[in-house]
């Protein structure tokens, strides 16, 4: 058994300038993959080999400067660079017998936008490994938080106190870090799980939260010893109703 653990970094949409090559390409590929990163690490999670390629856009021609100001990657980097399936077949050549691999990310994110890329590209998903973990949520547990208390790499790194060698947001080095937190949790009592790209995770819809009118203005009329005439009434519901737009907030500059 053997673990790649994987990054990846994305292009987006992130402005009218920067539109995809044809219409269903923002639904089928809303993140198109231009830079993976991985460490190959041993059953004893040595590590053994290292993979970065970057690709060059397809879906979204130019890099969005969010991405560029994000990860320093420019759309003048990528133009040589190899398309999404040469890539994707030298990472799976890196990759080797799937069967034999659990794949080890930094949030669901990666994975789900892997199998996304690929198959927006029509390419085999099959042979991409099934089995995965997501580290994110056991550095929670680790640092005694709660498991939905997800930390970012960078602060998950300087709580475990690993070194910061690397800038961060570049997918080779992020899939580096990671390498190393797995290795400072105990990774042999982690089990990995299986993926379901067809999975949809369900979305439990929030009741919707109302002011209870007749309470506030039965406060107000306990406060004054008093009924509220019905003009007062509607100047309540209408102060409260502006006070939530909160454009009557302004700072004010501590006293010294």
């Amino acid at each position: 058994m053997q673990y790649i653990v994987f990054d990846l970094e994305f292009n987006q949409a992130s402005s009218s300038e920067i539109v995809p090559s044809d219409k269903k390409a923002k639904s089928q590929c809303p993140f198109e993959i231009i830079q993976i990163g991985a460490i190959k690490l041993a059953s004893d999670f040595r590590a053994t080999a290292t993979f970065n390629r970057f690709i060059k856009p397809a879906v979204y021609k130019k890099v969005s400067p969010f991405i560029t100001d994000l990860t320093g990657i420019t759309t003048e980097q990528l133009v040589k660079e190899g398309l999404f399936p040469e890539v994707f077949y030298a990472f799976l050549d890196f990759i080797g017998e799937p069967s034999e691999a659990v794949f080890c990310v930094w949030g669901r994110t990666d994975m789900k936008e892997l199998y996304r890329n690929a198959k927006y590209y029509d390419l085999d998903q099959n042979l991409l490994p099934k089995m995965y973990i997501n580290v994110q949520p056991y550095v929670s547990t680790y640092l005694g938080f709660s498991k939905n208390n997800l930390l970012r790499l960078q602060n998950s790194v300087e709580a475990l106190g690993i070194g910061i060698t690397f800038p961060f947001h570049n997918a080779l080095y992020d899939a580096y870090y990671t390498a190393q937190i797995l290795k400072k949790l105990n990774p042999i009592s982690i089990q990995a799980m299986l993926y379901d790209p067809s999975y949809v995770g369900i979305k439990h819809r929030q009741p919707k939260r109302v002011i209870d009118f007749d309470k506030l203005i039965g406060q107000f009329e306990k406060m004054y010893a008093r009924n509220m005439t019905e003009e007062e009434k509607q100047i309540i519901k209408l102060a409260y109703q502006m006070g939530k737009t909160q454009q009557f907030i302004r700072t004010e500059t501590p006293k010294s």
